[in-house]
């Protein structure tokens, strides 16, 4: 990476020149040579260099070329705590929540939220997500412990009546101090950081899902969003046993029911949507829901949800990463190959670009920042994401954004910054000890299994 230091009067605090650009922006899609100019935390210039022209001048300068630079990814839905059942949950068949024999959720200490939320939260930046929507445990512990990381963080304790205790067991009680606990935590969450914290912190009320909130409970999480015009993230469809337990309770489906209680439109984000009827289809298409396409980890689960009819029916397609992983790089690809599998064909609809808006512009709709991220434009905050192409795996670069979600992977991010400030380096996180993080989340992370199999 080259550096240069600029002897006038600076126009920018932050410079880069000599990379290719994916924007993100439909005006123009891919810029060689491209000079970005930074000030104030926002993108003021965007434009290819001019022949034998200096730099502008700036505080700052980093030349960047055989580098691609593209917004910042957004990830709308994820678990940076799940981290600690990696390499085993994977190969169980079912979500952490309800297998019994691993570390759930419930048995978390904050020390150890702390702690592996803090890996979670790294991975994902060093992998090129400057947001992440992320819903676990101890939410008002994580929430500033990972985004002093340097990442955008819209984040949410995780909000049901269920005893959690007793769902990998098939014990499904509903109490409503729990509820009441929750949903509270929650609402003091909103009212902490919510508009306050210059667009690095957020929250979006994380209802479980149909299956771990009792009906009544669905209304009132509702009833709260509309209130404090917060929008809402859960889980849905994602499990036979979900629908299954529905069907008994309510009689209906879960894209019914959260119909039926007011969460169903277009405030809210739901992953999965796998287990869908035609008419779930339909239903969810008329209300415009944000679906948050989990492509690697439904595959991996042996799962693939219906994301040419669900986008066809008015569904607005996002990614996420889940659990387990935080790179969106390798989701992208995955999403991209799922697609064509269902169809059995490559389309014209359904390319590296499709799955790469996905990935930025529309995340930033579904958590309404679509006018401050998720494209490199002018007046747009300065979230970008620097790929080494420089690298055997990345060469020839014919067409950067066909390499990018073909061949690519978030280990070929070199740099990262958020609001015009580097955060990642070389590689490198700027704001922490990499190592540190590391090592307290692995004992963390082997206290619980120890725990877990202690029964």
């Amino acid at each position: 990476m080259s550096e240069m230091l600029s002897g006038a009067e600076p126009l920018y605090d932050l410079v880069v020149t000599g990379a290719t650009i994916l924007t993100g922006a439909p005006a123009s899609h891919c810029i060689e040579n491209a000079v970005i100019g930074i000030t104030n935390g926002r993108f003021a210039l965007v434009e290819a260099a001019t022949p034998a022209a200096p730099p502008p001048a700036a505080r700052r300068t980093l030349d960047l070329p055989g580098r691609v630079i593209t917004p910042g990814l957004v990830n709308v839905h994820t678990h940076a705590n799940l981290s600690m059942v990696r390499g085993v949950a994977e190969d169980l068949g079912f979500a952490p929540a309800y297998t019994p024999g691993i570390p759930q959720g419930h048995m978390v200490s904050e020390e150890e939220a702390y702690a592996i939320a803090r890996l979670g939260a790294l991975e994902a930046l060093l992998f090129g997500s400057t947001l992440i929507n992320d819903t676990f445990v101890h939410a008002h512990v994580v929430t500033p412990a990972m985004a002093d990381i340097g990442l955008r963080v819209w984040s949410c304790g995780r909000i049901h009546d269920v005893d959690f205790s007793g769902v990998s067991v098939g014990r499904w009680e509903h109490v409503d101090a729990i509820g009441d606990r929750t949903l509270q935590a929650a609402l003091d969450l909103a009212d902490r950081y919510e508009g306050k914290s210059f667009g690095r912190i957020g929250v979006q009320l994380a209802a479980h899902a149909p299956d771990t909130c009792s009906t009544p409970f669905l209304r009132r999480i509702g009833e709260a969003a509309r209130e404090k015009g917060l929008r809402v993230t859960t889980h849905l469809s994602q499990s036979k046993v979900e629908v299954a337990r529905i069907r008994e309770r309510d009689g209906i489906s879960p894209p019914e029911l959260l119909e039926e209680v007011g969460l169903l439109n277009d405030r809210l984000t739901a992953a999965h949507c796998i287990h869908v009827s035609e008419s779930d289809i339909a239903r969810i298409g008329r209300a415009g829901i944000h679906v948050a396409h989990i492509a690697k980890g439904n595959a991996t689960g042996a799962t693939i949800a219906p994301t040419h009819k669900l986008r066809a029916a008015g569904a607005k397609l996002t990614l996420g990463t889940d659990n387990m992983h935080a790179d969106m790089v390798e989701v992208m690809r995955w999403a991209l190959a799922v697609g064509r599998i269902q169809i059995g064909s490559v389309t014209e609809d359904w390319q590296p670009s499709t799955v790469f808006e996905m990935a930025t512009m529309a995340g930033a709709r579904a958590m309404g920042l679509e006018d401050e991220i998720g494209s490199i434009e002018v007046g747009k905050k300065a979230d970008f994401v620097a790929f080494d192409f420089r690298r055997p795996h990345l060469t020839p670069r014919t067409n950067a954004l066909g390499n990018l979600v073909h061949v690519a992977q978030g280990r070929d991010v070199e740099l990262v910054a958020v609001d015009g400030e580097v955060v990642v380096e070389d590689g490198r996180p700027t704001r922490v000890d990499a190592d540190a993080i590391r090592r307290e989340a692995a004992i963390a992370i082997e206290n619980l299994w120890q725990r877990a199999k202690a029964g």
